[in-house]
């Protein structure tokens, strides 16, 4: 039964490893058969969710890079958010040698993996969220402290500096969104009234959103301003808040721009939302990591910009009238 056991536990690692190893290899920067294209680079992308439409704009300025820098850009990771998934994906891609990898630096826990990646002498560069500890070459992404802090203004703005909020974060754990709720946490401290009464963990997730908004309500009748720091968590928040309360009774400012975030917006369910640039940071991060194989000296930090956008800040639809809108 031991003997059994173990072949079992060989069978399903191998599996496990081929099925990565297919994922990266398949496309290995040798000629490429379909049109005999042959590509100077072979780069990975790895997302936390491949779904994610945030990610997919990421994608989408990667490619277009790859596109005009003869790069053959692999994006591959975890279809839903799963760090094991992820830190198992850049580990085979690195095996299977590629020429740099891109990807986010969501906890402590990719720090000795990218610093072995690094040492194998395959460039890292830290897409979105970033690994300050690492070896990793550079980072390019929003600065996340410094977001957090412009939406801790824009709420002070926008209430007048008298709310009681809620803050509802994509995770407790990662990075990115730590700095969010520090950076908000010190824009509204010094204000006497704004007073932060709750903080609940979404895990990525739109319905998980809209439950803890629903909790948060039910729990604490005084809320009156919610900050959700990732883009699902804005759009959860805004199905609770529509559902149960009359439009204008509850502040938010939320992350992104997804279609739903703008047409919430646009109705006034949600206030104001941090853009950010998920487009250039893609784009950017193939630029630096061929700098990088060039022997180009490259930024240790690029950050990408990052505002606030309000309804007034939308283009006109059919519906509005010249320089109106609500």
């Amino acid at each position: 039964m031991v003997y059994m056991a173990g072949v079992l536990s060989f069978i399903v690692s191998c599996s496990f490893t081929v099925f990565y190893g297919y994922m990266v290899l398949a496309h290995k920067p040798a000629e490429v058969k379909d049109g005999g294209i042959k590509y100077k680079y072979h780069f990975v992308l790895v997302p936390e969710e491949m779904d994610n439409e945030y990610w997919r704009l990421v994608e989408k300025g990667a490619q277009a890079a790859a596109k005009k820098y003869g790069v053959l850009l692999e994006y591959v990771g975890p279809k839903q958010a799963n760090i094991d998934v992820h830190l198992k994906t850049i580990e085979m891609a690195a095996v299977s040698k590629v020429d740099g990898i891109m990807t986010q630096g969501l906890d402590d826990q990719f720090t000795p993996l990218i610093n072995r990646v690094i040492e194998q002498g395959i460039p890292v560069v830290t897409v979105d969220t970033d690994t300050e500890n690492s070896k990793r070459f550079s980072y390019i992404g929003t600065d996340n402290y410094y977001s957090g802090y412009l939406a801790g203004k824009a709420l002070i703005a926008d209430t007048k500096g008298h709310a009681n909020v809620a803050i509802i974060t994509g995770s407790f754990y990662k990075n990115h969104q730590q700095e969010r709720v520090k950076g908000f946490k010190d824009a509204v401290k010094s204000e006497k009234g704004i007073h932060i009464i709750d903080i609940q963990e979404s895990e990525i997730s739109r319905v998980r959103a809209a439950e803890k908004a629903y909790q948060i309500l039910q729990n604490h009748p005084n809320v009156n301003a919610f900050f959700g720091t990732s883009a699902l968590d804005g759009v959860g928040i805004a199905q609770v808040v529509e559902q149960y309360k009359k439009p204008g009774q509850i502040y938010i400012i939320s992350f992104d721009t997804l279609p739903e975030t703008l047409e919430y917006i646009r109705k006034g369910t949600i206030q104001a939302t941090v853009v950010q640039e998920p487009y250039e940071m893609g784009y950017g991060a193939v630029k630096l990591m061929i700098d990088l194989i060039n022997g180009k000296k490259v930024p240790s930090i690029v950050h990408t910009d990052t505002r606030i956008l309000r309804a007034k800040d939308l283009p006109l639809t059919r519906g509005d009238k010249a320089g109106g809108g609500k």
